[in-house]
């Protein structure tokens, strides 16, 4: 059965009023429906259903207006029906990752979006550029100042007017007040176009302001550090990245036959990335790589002790310099410095793998030969030692060094398995000595 009654009403289209009539039915099962839609008098449209038992027609007049109150009765069924039949879906538990933000957005993994429209706004403005330097990335990048140097300012005028030259090569030296003298000579070898730059590791810095240099000189101070201490935390890439040179050196070094402008000028020419002067041959040698050869400007190669080399481009015959005296290229430097421990503060065993860090490592690690030094051998930093066991204190800090020697060389052969299984292949001969 069904039940129905009339509605009577009327509207206006352009100011003609248009009267209509419609019968509202409520359909009950298996019950025949008939309904009619009356507009100014004229049947418009109807439909005939029967039962289930029975057939149903359907004829049709066309008439927009019907259509869409049809479809929008049948947008609300559907609407209504996929409301009550799904589980309520919560925008709040969508994420947006990062790496799908568009450039020079931000948006935050976790962080539910349920704020207003100026809320969202404000979102989206928010700065983010993922080439940033890490922890950086909010900033704008013309605002990032991702490098710095030694440069000396004043605390007056103009920033830009500080400089009267900007030095273009960086030497330091780990020092202590013994050897202020030998350090005086060594200093005098560099011109104004290197920045001079001395860790103290006895903690006496204004012992040295007799010397006119050490007033534009940087001191660091820290107590019984070496000078691998002193680089990994003072000398970071970007910190030094306004120098085109870096020299890393000994407090003990002869500089008489030494000019450091002239040793640039040799470095460029032969395309050496990491060099060092020649030694004098009679005083202090281990390495036959380092003793200076009277014949050559530079040399690159050399012969040593039968079985020493399994390969005569690799250390210590080639691609070898020792740590006494290194001078490393900018580029060189960037590498160098992440290969040098955190806690291995004696550098033992470095120099056998600086040749990581350039290619081909054979023609860009040499020594100058007609720039020469002599290496002195004074333990002034080995006597800062402590004595153990009736022992001299520069016999625990040699004990030390071998140690980190043999603790640096298991890292490097561990990292070297560990790399080429993650790519899945057999790691080639260990050139690690």
């Amino acid at each position: 059965m069904h039940s129905s009654h009339f509605r009577r009403d009327s509207y206006s289209i352009d100011s003609v009023t248009f009267d209509y009539e419609l019968e509202v039915c409520v359909i009950f099962p298996f019950e025949t429906l008939s309904c009619s839609f009356t507009l100014c008098g004229l049947l418009v449209d109807e439909c005939i259903m029967e039962n289930n038992f029975g057939r149903s027609t359907i004829s049709k007049k066309p008439n927009d207006t019907m259509k869409l109150l049809v479809t929008t009765f049948m947008g609300i069924v559907f609407g209504f029906t996929i409301g009550i039949t799904f589980p309520v879906l919560s925008l709040n538990k969508i994420y947006h990752p990062v790496d799908i933000a568009p450039v020079g957005k931000k948006f935050s993994p976790g962080v539910e979006n349920n704020s207003s429209s100026a809320q969202n706004l404000k979102h989206l403005s928010q700065i983010w550029v993922p080439s940033n330097p890490r922890g950086a990335e909010t900033l704008p990048p013309d605002i990032v100042a991702s490098e710095s140097d030694f440069y000396l300012h004043r605390l007056w005028g103009n920033p830009s007017e500080d400089l009267t030259i900007r030095p273009k090569y960086l030497v330091t030296f780990t020092v202590g007040i013994s050897q202020k003298k030998n350090i005086d000579a060594a200093v005098k070898k560099f011109s104004e176009n290197f920045t001079i730059v001395l860790f103290h590791y006895d903690g006496k810095t204004s012992e040295w302001d007799e010397f006119e240099w050490s007033k534009r000189a940087v001191h660091v101070s820290a107590r019984k550090q070496t000078k691998w201490w002193y680089a990994k935390r003072f000398l970071h890439p970007d910190v030094v990245a306004a120098y085109e040179y870096v020299f890393i050196w000994d407090e003990d070094l002869g500089v008489e036959h030494f000019n450091a402008e002239e040793y640039i000028k040799l470095v460029k020419n032969h395309g050496l990335e990491i060099s060092q002067p020649g030694l004098e041959p009679n005083r202090g040698l281990v390495w036959q790589m380092t003793k200076r050869l009277g014949d050559k400007e530079v040399h690159k190669t050399a012969e040593e002790k039968s079985g020493w080399c399994s390969d005569p481009h690799l250390p210590p015959c080639a691609g070898f310099v020792e740590i006494m005296a290194p001078v490393f290229s900018r580029n060189a430097w960037r590498c160098v410095w992440h290969l040098i421990q955190n806690d291995l503060i004696h550098g033992w065993g470095l120099d056998f793998a600086l040749q990581r860090c350039v290619e081909p490592a054979h023609q860009k690690i040499g020594v100058v030969d007609v720039q020469w030094i002599v290496h002195q051998t004074v333990p002034s930093l080995g006597n800062q030692g402590e004595a153990e066991d009736g022992q001299a204190p520069w016999r625990g800090v040699r004990e030390r060094c071998r140690r980190e020697w043999k603790m640096f060389q298991d890292r490097l052969k561990d990292a070297d398995k560990a790399y080429y299984k993650s790519i899945g292949i057999d790691p080639p001969n260990s050139t690690v000595r």
